[in-house]
């Protein structure tokens, strides 16, 4: 009682939201509100009323963000920038090949190539931070990483615009084809290390993530060149939709935690091998640090993947005409649903924790992948049109 009083006594002395908001906050929210006006404004013609709820909603999201993650201000502030100074470059689609900046920098092409060389080498970066423990070669790595998730957005973003050069409108989404999507895997997964290793103030985690990253980036390069698979094509008609815009995003943001929370579990593994008096321990976070950051991160993904199913439903409800088809793409969705929702209430009811929930976050990632990229490679159905 005398914890839940103290408790309760800290959270009413706590200040409100709008009191330990900053001038720097205020000045980031109306940032965003004259961007979205404005964006509101030159698109309204082309734009549906489900486009412009969406387009408010984001701006509440990247608000909210940037007023809980100063870093991810600065990150998104600078996106930005960078992306309408490539599309004020961008009168017409050849301008890719003739100008400058845009052949060699900030075309859509351009700057996905420099995310998939900056990834692998801030994976290289981390990992000779982890063995040799030195300070200077992990912020380097840090670094690397905050560039080279901010160049696969500018990517995805100035693809956006490309998409609207190519077929009029404004244009779609950049997450209809694996290779986008794959693109847009590797930026969220990057962000979500970041935030988490600003907020425990530890970069010996980094290696580890940034391999599943450079895993993906060999396939987004092999899909690149084997399958030519950046070029702009026609959006499929049964991706044209507003539900794309919210469903595919939120999906891949649970991806991308699920992820993370696999590659902690590689961690925790390692640690839990190792001796408390021994170098790896030193370098390494503590066990409980790991495991606290798996668990949010399967928390978070969890949330989402539950938002996206759902939304996914009504999606195959206006399409197909029916909410659920047992399709292997939603049966798979169910079986990775079901494995994280075991895995939360073990952890929350029961409080287990060590190598039983990292082995388990590791396999989950491995139901996730097939469920992601095996029933498109080796099972046919409704979604068939997201196949190799």
């Amino acid at each position: 009682m005398v914890a839940s009083r103290d408790e309760m006594i800290r959270s009413m002395r706590r200040p409100s939201l709008l009191q330990r908001l900053t001038p720097g906050d205020w000045f980031w929210a109306a940032l965003v509100v004259v961007a979205t006006a404005v964006t509101c404004t030159v698109l309204w013609d082309a734009m549906n009323r489900y486009e412009v709820v969406i387009t408010l909603f984001t701006a509440g999201a990247m608000i909210g963000m940037g007023w809980h993650w100063h870093g991810g201000r600065l990150y998104m502030g600078l996106v930005c920038a960078v992306s309408l100074f490539a599309i004020s470059r961008y009168p017409d689609l050849a301008a890719a090949d003739s100008d400058f900046f845009l052949r060699y920098l900030l075309s859509s092409q351009s700057a996905i190539m420099w995310m998939s060389a900056l990834f692998p080498a801030a994976t290289l970066a981390y990992g000779a931070a982890l063995f040799t423990g030195n300070d200077f070669t992990a912020r380097v790595a840090s670094r690397l990483t905050w560039i080279a998730a901010g160049a696969g957005l500018v990517g995805l973003l100035v693809r956006w615009h490309e998409t609207h050069l190519f077929e009029g409108g404004i244009g779609y989404i950049p997450v209809s084809n694996l290779y986008e999507v794959f693109v847009l895997f590797a930026v969220v997964t990057a962000l979500l290390y970041l935030y988490y290793e600003g907020a425990y103030r530890t970069r010996q985690l980094g290696f580890f993530v940034l391999l599943i990253i450079s895993a993906s980036i060999g396939f987004l390069l092999w899909y690149h060149f084997d399958r030519q698979a950046y070029q702009i094509e026609p959006l499929v008609p049964a991706l044209n939709s507003y539900w794309m815009k919210i469903h595919v995003p939120t999906n891949f943001i649970a991806y991308g935690a699920f992820a993370l929370a696999a590659m902690l579990g590689v961690a925790y593994l390692i640690r839990d091998r190792v001796s408390d008096d021994s170098v790896w321990a030193q370098r390494l976070p503590t066990l409980k640090q790991i495991d606290d950051i798996s668990y949010r991160s399967i928390a978070l993904g969890f949330a989402f993947f539950t938002v996206a199913t759902i939304l996914g439903a009504l999606w195959a409800a206006e399409a197909w005409g029916a909410y659920w088809s047992w399709d292997p793409k939603e049966s798979w969705s169910l079986i990775v649903w079901l494995n994280y929702a075991g895995w939360l209430h073990l952890r929350y009811t029961k409080g287990l924790r060590g190598r039983f929930m990292a082995w388990w976050a590791i396999i989950g990632l491995l139901v996730t992948t097939f469920c992601f990229l095996g029933v498109n490679m080796f099972l046919s159905g409704l979604h068939s049109y997201g196949e190799l």
